[in-house]
């Protein structure tokens, strides 16, 4: 049985080769077999959302979902896995409402419709009614023993509640008066979810930031942890998503974004958005989407402990930078003899250097097209005199075998 410190310290530093899921799913098995602990009861209850988070926690591809729910959860009611519908699927929710009133967890995926009394979203059949999201969440929470919200949409309203949000989308813990543990992301990632259901049975609540995050998978930005900080720092900025560099000029919301995504990474560890070159979205975010829009375009500022920064003063000042590093080194190799060698002795080709302006743009541009436009003539010229210059060649290649057999005859 791990301590309550190195259950932490496993899930901030699981990021090599192996999910979360599978170093956790051996020691739950040993707890529950020494009934140190039990599995939880759960109610799963979907509202106004895609099932993605379950879709997520599907994709845990080792051990699967069905292996995580044997080991960890007891779920009773999960409208995608129930056997059975309608009434009788109720029924097994009911039952858990009686028995295990306190001890029952009610994991939300979804947000919460509001207007017109929650009409917008109506989520399972009791006695013959209908019963809206809304009366069900009010209902099962105030009996659960936990709260969690798995997903942007439970957590914080996320693309359900984007404007102008006709359906009055809300995150759960803005509609039950009670803790609620906000998982966020669209989707959650399968280790948060596992991580942070596996502390709650091992030692309880586990320590949260202000928006009721979970700090040892939410506590450090993006940025912090990007495998392409270092080019921010040394200002070297991607123009287009997918290009190399920080990808902060394309939008990238990283910088304001709590998850750590960089590290644990997605799909089994294969990959994450800004690896692959698409600038992150913020979909962690307790604003997201409206606030991280648009997607594309850079956030205005970067705040610093003395100001706020733009990124084109960031980026013109590296450049002055950059430009005084190398007029310092071409002075250090006059000095040094470097560039007399290099003269003298062959050196390699420099690479084209970019514009740096429009005006100084536009003029490559004009003699690219112009050089363009030369090839293309020139080919279609010798495309059309191809033909002849082949029947010429054949004439004289023809005139040179007669003219050769005629000297031997000779």
């Amino acid at each position: 049985m791990l301590s309550r410190r190195e259950f932490i310290h496993l899930c901030m530093s699981t990021a090599v080769g192996m999910s979360l899921t599978e170093y956790l799913i051996p020691i739950m098995h040993n707890a529950i077999a020494q009934s140190k602990t039990n599995k939880a009861p759960v109610i799963w209850l979907e509202l106004g959302s895609c099932t993605g988070n379950s879709v997520s926690l599907e994709n845990a591809v080792n051990p699967t979902l069905e292996q995580l729910l044997s080991e960890i959860l007891d779920v009773r009611y999960h409208w995608l896995l129930n056997v059975a519908n309608g009434e009788d699927a109720t029924k097994a929710l009911e039952e858990t409402l009686e028995k295990e009133a306190g001890k029952f967890w009610l994991v939300v995926e979804g947000s919460v419709m509001t207007a017109d009394n929650g009409r917008y979203n109506e989520v399972f059949l009791r006695n013959g009614n209908m019963v809206t999201g809304l009366d069900a969440i009010m209902d099962i929470a105030a009996k659960a023993k936990y709260v969690i919200s798995v997903g942007d949409c439970a957590a914080f309203g996320g693309p359900s509640a984007a404007h102008p949000n006709p359906a009055g989308a809300k995150g759960v813990w803005e509609v039950v008066n009670r803790q609620v543990i906000n998982i966020p992301g669209c989707p959650a990632h399968p280790d948060w979810m596992t991580g942070t259901f596996s502390h709650l049975l091992f030692y309880g609540v586990p320590e949260l930031d202000s928006y009721n995050r979970p700090l040892m998978f939410f506590g450090k930005t993006i940025h912090d942890l990007c495998q392409r900080r270092q080019q921010f720092e040394d200002g070297i900025f991607a123009d287009f998503p997918g290009g190399e560099g920080c990808l902060f000029r394309v939008g990238c919301k990283g910088p304001v974004t709590h998850a750590d995504c960089p590290l644990r990474q997605w799909n089994h560890y294969v990959n994450w958005p800004v690896k692959a070159g698409a600038p992150c979205i913020g979909c962690a975010s307790p604003n997201f989407p409206d606030g991280m829009m648009p997607f594309y375009n850079h956030l205005p500022d970067i705040q610093t402990p003395f100001t706020a920064l733009n990124v084109k003063k960031i980026g013109a000042a590296m450049v002055a930078l950059g430009t005084g590093g190398v007029a310092t080194h071409f002075a250090v190799g006059i000095y040094k003899k470097r560039i007399h060698k290099h003269y003298v002795d062959g050196t390699k080709p420099l690479e084209v250097s970019e514009p740096e302006t429009l005006e100084q743009a536009k003029k490559e541009l004009e003699e690219l097209t112009k050089q363009k436009n030369a090839l293309l003539a020139k080919t279609r010229k010798l495309e059309a005199n191809h033909p002849v210059r082949h029947r010429k060649w054949w004439r004289r290649k023809l005139a040179e075998i007669f003219q050769g057999k005629d000297k031997n005859e000779d």
